[in-house]
């Protein structure tokens, strides 16, 4: 039994794509400044930080939306837990999803957790690295995208 689960899983795990690798901007926070992918595209969006297994201190990504409004992430292949910062349009945080768990390669798409919020641009953050880098709802980002 445990023989065909490490088959399936060395099967699943060998055709994931790989991770993305965008251009990056530089954000400073109180406590840091963070390294971030960019994902302009719906097809970046869409991929974000699927499959990662792991991220640096102070490292994530920036999502950057068409318009400030509300957007839903489907977190398939989510494999780190993350921090989620919502942040409007002026670079003010909105709100943050923090220690979002991570979704089993196994898991049914019909099963797999979204989360919703209200933003221009959306930081996935490795779990803790927002309150560490001093990010807090009310935080004004100088974010240098638009």
């Amino acid at each position: 039994m445990h023989e065909v689960l490490a088959l399936v899983l060395a099967v699943v795990t060998a055709t994931l794509p790989p991770p993305q690798h965008l251009p990056t901007i530089s954000v400073k926070t109180l406590h840091a400044t963070l390294t971030l992918q960019v994902a302009r595209t719906d097809r970046e969006r869409e991929i974000g930080l699927m499959n990662v297994t792991s991220l640096p201190d102070h490292t994530g990504m920036i999502f950057v939306f068409p318009q400030d409004g509300p957007v839903t992430f489907w977190m398939k292949d989510t494999l780190i837990p993350l921090d989620m910062v919502f942040v409007a349009k002026d670079g003010t945080v909105r709100d943050i999803d923090v220690r979002v768990p991570t979704v089993p390669l196994t898991m049914p798409n019909e099963n797999i957790p979204m989360e919703q919020g209200n933003a221009k641009f959306v930081i996935e953050l490795a779990s803790g690295e927002a309150e560490a880098a001093g990010i807090f709802v009310g935080t004004k980002l100088a974010l240098p995208i638009r």
